[in-house]
């Protein structure tokens, strides 16, 4: 019970410790004149980034490195199947934005390049060093890009993340504090975090890695679930997936950069990651490149089909760590039937997608309406 009641205040921590970070450094950022679509591709992706970050490195640093490529994997893992998922049943998502279409494969990428690196069974420091060199380049290559996005694009964040350009000495004070307060927030709710998550994995006779995968990947989650389905809830679509392909090569480039780094001899990782793990996760990104490069969407059926492979997937952990008599039969059921009629559907809606046009021309799906207005624009129920 007490490591439960410190696992949910370690949740806590992290969600209040992201936001208090996010909401401060947007704010000066702001006041320092960067545009608001570069602080949403960057500060506020990478902010809600920071839970994944402060846990794996204590984990690192604490010798639980399946907590620590756990959480990044399963975290990566939730983005797209939980969080796009719920966000794509509240609203269909429209992918506008130019960036995200190229980020898709970058992600893919870079969930590759992991599982190649690790096949020696450690994430060394060396590697890490070039993930994070890595992180640098990407992160210039998302404000160089920003400069191309459309005007809707650029409207649609002017709303979400403009702030007052001047800010006095009390406003920038109080910001600064907003940092500090969120980064020592964090670093606590990581501590009680990681320390919950080890004694509940001992009590349930549950590994490490599980844990990692779960709870610790939905907690640190958190903070780009809100974001997003708010964003889709508000008919910010655009913001709503930028932020998850955003947060997930961060996750990897960044936080397993630095995790590799601090930690001595770098990260273990264990042989069920690179066998099972990895490739979910390698899958779950190829599974964006005909949604997002074809239709330019996230119909809610498909919504509802990336919420059922992550209680699929959560489901399968644990009847395999426990080894239980039914695992024979759901992963048969999974190969058999799930799998090829999912890929069925996805290339059926692929080639409708492309048939009808829509990867050139989005208006024709009638969604583009949803995004936020340009002053003076006229509607289509304006015209004649």
């Amino acid at each position: 019970m007490m490591a439960a009641l410190l696992l949910l205040l370690g949740v806590v921590l992290l969600v209040a410790g992201a936001e208090a970070l996010v909401r401060g450094a947007s704010r000066l950022a702001a006041a320092a004149g960067i545009s608001p679509l570069v602080i949403g591709l960057t500060v506020v992706a990478y902010g809600t980034s920071a839970p994944e970050l402060a846990v794996s490195v204590k984990a690192s640093l604490s010798g639980q490195p399946d907590i620590a490529m756990g959480n990044v994997i399963g975290s990566n893992i939730c983005n797209v199947l939980l969080i796009l998922g719920l966000s794509a049943t509240v609203a269909p998502l429209v992918v506008n934005q130019s960036l995200v279409r190229k980020d898709v494969p970058i992600m893919l990428g870079l969930s590759v390049l992991l599982l190649l690196a690790g096949m020696n069974g450690v994430l060394q420091r060396w590697e890490g060093l070039a993930f994070i060199l890595g992180g640098v380049f990407y992160t210039a290559f998302a404000v160089h890009q920003s400069r191309r996005e459309s005007k809707a694009v650029v409207a649609e964040y002017q709303g979400k993340f403009a702030g007052p350009r001047r800010h006095g000495a009390v406003q920038i004070v109080t910001n600064v504090a907003l940092i500090a307060i969120g980064l020592v927030t964090l670093v606590v709710g990581a501590r009680f975090l990681v320390s919950a998550a080890v004694d509940i994995a001992r009590v349930l006779g549950v590994s490490e890695r599980v844990i990692g995968l779960t709870i610790v990947a939905v907690g640190t989650s958190l903070p780009e679930l809100a974001t997003s389905v708010v964003a889709a809830a508000r008919g910010q679509r655009d913001i709503a997936v930028g932020n998850v392909v955003g947060s997930n090569i961060f996750n990897i480039l960044f936080v397993l950069g630095i995790s590799s780094v601090v930690a001595s001899g770098g990260i273990r990782v264990s042989p069920s990651l690179l066998r099972f793990d990895i490739p979910v996760m390698i899958a779950v990104a190829a599974t964006c490149l005909p949604v997002f490069l074809a239709g330019h969407q996230i119909r809610r059926t498909e919504g509802v089909i990336l919420l059922g492979y992550f209680v699929a997937y959560t489901a399968y952990l644990i009847m395999a760590d426990r080894q239980s008599p039914a695992l024979g039969s759901f992963t048969q059921a999974m190969l058999v039937f799930v799998l090829p009629l999912t890929a069925v559907a996805l290339a059926f809606s692929t080639a409708q997608a492309v048939r009808r046009g829509d990867h050139r021309h989005p208006a024709r799906r009638g969604l583009v309406r949803d995004a936020p207005p340009l002053p003076g624009a006229r509607s289509r129920r304006d015209e004649p």
